[in-house]
C-alpha cells in the first residue's frame, strides 16, 4: 500500500488577483448606482404624500423629471424648457423603447404643470411613467 508523503505536498496559496477583481467590480457597481440615486434627491421638490407609498429601487438610466411649484422642469437636476424636454424625451424614446420615467411633481405645483409634462411624455412615445410620492408622516 502506498501512502502520501506529506513532506512533499505544496501548501494551497490564496490567489489575490480574482479577489481584487471582484472587489473592484463591487466598488464600481456601488459608485455608479449612487451616482444615479443622487439625481432624485438633489432637486428641492416635496412630493405629495400617499398612503400606499413604498420606496423602490431606481434602475440605471431612469429619467427623473421634477416639476417645481412655479412650473419649471428639471431632468436629473438640469433645468430644461418644454421644447428641450420634448426633444430629450423623443430622443430617449427612439433610442430606448420602454424607458422608465419618474415624474416628481411638487405638492404645491399646479396640476396643469404636471399634466403638461405628462402630455409631453405621451407625445414623445414614452409610456412607462411613474409618479413619485412620499409616505405619510407618522401621527404623533
Amino acid at each position: 500500500m502506498k501512502f502520501r508523503d506529506n513532506s512533499q505536498t505544496r501548501k494551497v496559496e490564496l490567489q489575490l488577483a480574482p479577489m481584487v477583481d471582484v472587489v473592484f467590480l463591487l466598488l464600481m457597481y456601488f459608485v455608479v448606482s449612487w451616482n444615479f440615486a443622487k439625481f432624485e434627491s438633489e432637486v428641492n421638490i416635496s412630493v405629495p404624500k400617499a398612503e400606499n407609498s413604498s420606496p423602490t429601487e431606481q434602475s440605471p438610466g431612469e429619467l427623473v423629471i421634477g416639476v417645481a411649484p412655479d412650473g419649471s422642469v428639471t431632468v436629473n437636476n438640469q433645468a430644461l424648457t418644454r421644447e428641450q424636454l420634448f426633444e430629450k424625451l423623443t430622443r430617449v424614446a427612439s433610442l430606448f423603447p420602454g424607458q422608465a420615467v419618474i415624474l416628481r411633481g411638487d405638492g404645491d405645483a399646479e396640476f396643469t404643470y404636471v399634466m403638461a409634462v405628462l402630455d409631453l411624455c405621451q407625445k414623445a412615445g414614452i409610456w412607462n411613467v411613474a409618479f413619485a410620492s412620499a409616505p405619510p408622516s407618522p401621527q404623533g
